[in-house]
């Protein structure tokens, strides 16, 4: 028999068990900054599933999702209230509020997911691919509707765990399925009766083990190997278009800029404020000065900026200056594409809960989605800006044509919103994932952290404090070639895996419930 329900409970025990599994939901955010805790995400789902098979019908099903997914979103992005409140003066309850909000409307996905799988659970081992696809298709509706909130996706929380071995193959939502079933094969053991109780276990460590042991594998082939600096200038917020501290600001870049040696140098988002003719005004001969530093010689830099005018609209942009930019035609510039809602765009209707907020926001223009990389001397650099990086699938559109495909990733960013919290470390998770998913290596400059380079494997070869000036001074090595997932993604995006999760569900949504399962049985 499949496990029963259990009875009607007492209130105290609903709640007590409502706080229990949003508790889960909570702790197991460590394993987003915390290499040591990857097996919590897996830990927690399985427990979640454990009681998903003995809520008392969808509806409670529902309940218990939607507190676990508050929690995992209220614990991994909580810094939020930091952008609102310090740096927009929203009053603190608002700010709190609306991040409880966005946290509670975004778990909808999985709640929807936690019924669906109570509706359709059969008893036994075709749970678990079910709650695995119910899983995928909550984490990619997070990720794609409404231009998509992935952060703190299911796995990233792997990027250091055994499981990273797959993201060349099925990228970041590919491996939080994994996990999934992993967790729903962990449940099961808590139902089963005598020597199968061992059995989902038993698969769950063989699975691990021949990801830890087999590795990746090398889809890719190295390039040249460049010498790098990346300015980290940790300008608070507040203080970033402060016209008293914009002098110094300025003067730093571009003292970094002009005495750099490497064969690259990046300046992060927005390291310089100012349009370029405001630049003028403010510091005469300024950004003249720049372009004439990488107008000779095989140097080149990469300069966040903002661009535009109020006619044509304005941007967040990258300016690459290099010999070859200044030639006729050779100029390169990078529009971000991917903007964030409520910093670089105002979604319909919220332009209400904009106002309200002391912060200099407004509709950006959107870049190409599918732009030319920045040649350094034969390596095709990709530049994306901030969040950008979150999205694994956007960035595959560039390896559509191999031969023009980047060899290297580089990220300009600025969460200084967000104060020194653990999204430096987010965010630093999030671009090793991206590494994973194309073998290639991903240069990060940053405002305030975390500043990096990584190479094609993931891994951190040099990185600097948080939250502290400074020059972070590296090498990198290009990499050609395509992994699965540049391949696959490159071509479909994730229709792949939406295809799958949609199929699995359907296959087994539409199968008899079994009279009996001899092998999953509940206990009396």
């Amino acid at each position: 028999m499949t496990p029963k329900p259990l009875p009607r409970r007492q209130p105290a025990l609903g709640v007590l068990e409502s706080l229990a599994i949003a508790a889960l939901g909570a702790v197991q955010t460590l394993a987003f900054v915390q290499p040591w805790a990857w097996g919590l995400p897996i830990l927690g789902a399985a427990v979640l599933v454990w009681r998903l098979d003995r809520s008392s019908g969808a509806r409670h099903a529902a309940w218990l999702g939607w507190c676990y997914g508050t929690a995992w979103l209220l614990a991994g992005v909580w810094w939020l209230f930091i952008s609102m409140h310090r740096y927009g003066h929203l009053q603190a309850w608002l700010a709190a509020l609306a991040v409880f909000v966005l946290a509670a409307l975004l778990s909808l996905y999985l709640a929807l997911a936690a019924a669906l799988y109570r509706r359709w659970r059969r008893g036994g081992w075709p749970d678990l691919p079910l709650f695995a696809a119910c899983w995928l298709l909550a984490e990619l509706a997070r990720g794609l509707i409404f231009t998509g909130f992935p952060w703190v996706a299911s796995g990233y929380s792997q990027v250091d765990a055994p499981l990273a071995s797959l993201a060349p193959w099925v990228g970041v939502y590919g491996i939080g399925a994994v996990l999934a079933l992993l967790a729903a094969a962990l449940a099961q053991a808590l139902s089963a009766r005598g020597r199968a109780r061992w059995a989902a276990p038993a698969m769950a460590l063989l699975v691990l083990g021949v990801a830890a042991t087999t590795g990746p594998g090398e889809f890719t082939q190295p390039g040249r190997e460049l010498s790098v600096d990346l300015l980290q200038p940790d300008v608070a917020q507040d203080e970033k278009f402060a016209l008293e501290r914009m002098s110094g600001t300025l003067q730093w870049v571009a003292s970094r800029l002009l005495a750099s040696r490497a064969d690259l140098v990046v300046a992060p988002e927005t390291a310089v404020p100012l349009l370029p003719d405001q630049l003028d005004s403010f510091a005469p001969g300024y950004w003249a000065g720049l372009v004439q530093r990488f107008s000779t010689g095989r140097q080149a830099a990469l300069v966040g900026v903002p661009l535009g005018d109020f006619d044509s609209g304005y941007t967040n942009s990258v300016v690459g200056l290099s010999a070859a930019a200044r030639a006729p035609g050779g100029s390169y510039r990078y529009d971000k594409h991917h903007l964030v809602p409520f910093g670089e765009f105002i979604p319909q209707g919220f332009r209400w809960f904009t106002e309200l907020m002391q912060i200099p926001l407004g509709d950006f223009r959107r870049g190409v989605p599918v732009p030319a990389s920045f040649d350094v001397q034969g390596e095709r650099a990709a530049p994306n800006i901030c969040y950008e990086d979150l999205f694994g699938e956007e960035l595959a559109q560039r390896f559509a044509d191999p031969a023009r495909s980047p060899t290297l990733f580089v990220n300009l960013s600025n969460i200084g919103w967000f104060g020194d919290t653990i999204a430096i470390g987010q965010h630093l998770a999030i671009s090793r994932m991206r590494a994973l998913e194309f073998q290639r290596p991903m240069l990060r400059a940053t405002n305030t952290g975390a500043t990096a380079v990584i190479d094609h494997r993931g891994r951190v070869l040099a990185q600097l404090p948080p939250v502290t000036p400074g020059v972070l001074a590296g090498r990198v090595q290009g990499r050609h070639g395509l992994t699965p997932f540049a391949r696959w993604a490159s071509q479909f995006g994730l229709w792949p895996l939406i295809g799958l999760a949609l199929a699995v569900c359907a296959a087994i949504a539409i199968t008899p419930r079994p009279v009996k399962s001899r092998v999953f049985a509940a206990r009396p």
